[in-house]
């Protein structure tokens, strides 16, 4: 196997630092102004090279906002997945997944508007990869409930699909409801509120309300 030259690792990080910026400046570029409101001869003046450069490394504006996204969804994907694992309780691994949501809307608030606003309503999305990309983050939810119902910490005759559109549906109405207005999101607040409402929904009944829930930190 040939051994790579100094000079072609370079160049070779040169390709990966220019397509690093591409998708940096495109990430800014569709936050601020949506899909259809960016262009690429913008995207292109902000990394300093010419419109046709972008399309060596993006078959096309669509890919484009594809790899924005996925950047996006990969990063929060394995963020959550690694802090579950570090969760020794139920409460504790839907909290942090609650909680890392409820974040994200604050952190990437133009990027979740864009992708509620033309990601999410264009005709072609339930067929498209940036769907399975959102089915792979909300499946998390869906394995740590069929863990608990397993191990009789969840009510056996509960949907884990229902709870999960339940959980993003409600987070996503709070949270958009708070950006949109230009309004705080109290992120520990609506946290411990919203999960306190689905664990005395979905933990086995034993004939007693349940005392409110313990922060987890």
């Amino acid at each position: 196997m040939p051994i790579a030259t100094p000079q072609r690792r370079t160049r070779e990080q040169r390709k990966l630092d220019r397509r690093a910026a591409i998708l940096a400046a495109a990430r800014t570029a569709f936050a601020q102004k949506g899909f259809a409101g960016a262009s690429i001869i913008e995207i292109a003046r902000a990394c300093d090279i010419a419109d046709g450069t972008i399309y060596k490394y993006f078959a096309s504006k669509q890919d484009l906002l594809f790899n924005v996204m996925r950047q996006f969804y990969e990063g929060l994907i394995a963020d959550v997945e690694a802090g579950v694992a570090q969760q020794s309780t139920l409460a504790a691994r839907l909290r942090l997944l609650v909680r890392r949501q409820i974040e994200a809307f604050v952190e990437d608030e133009d990027l979740c508007r864009l992708f509620i606003r033309e990601v999410r309503t264009a005709d072609d999305y339930p067929d498209s990869p940036l769907h399975d990309l959102n089915r792979r983050y909300t499946s998390i939810v869906v394995r740590i409930l069929e863990t608990g119902i397993a191990a009789g910490e969840v009510r056996a005759d509960l949907k884990p699909r229902l709870v999960r559109d339940m959980l993003y549906g409600a987070i996503e109405h709070i949270a958009w409801k708070a950006v949109s207005r230009g309004g705080r999101l109290r992120i520990e607040q609506t946290t411990d509120q919203l999960l306190g409402i689905v664990l005395d929904g979905i933990v086995p009944r034993t004939g007693a309300p349940r005392s409110p829930i313990t922060r987890v930190t």
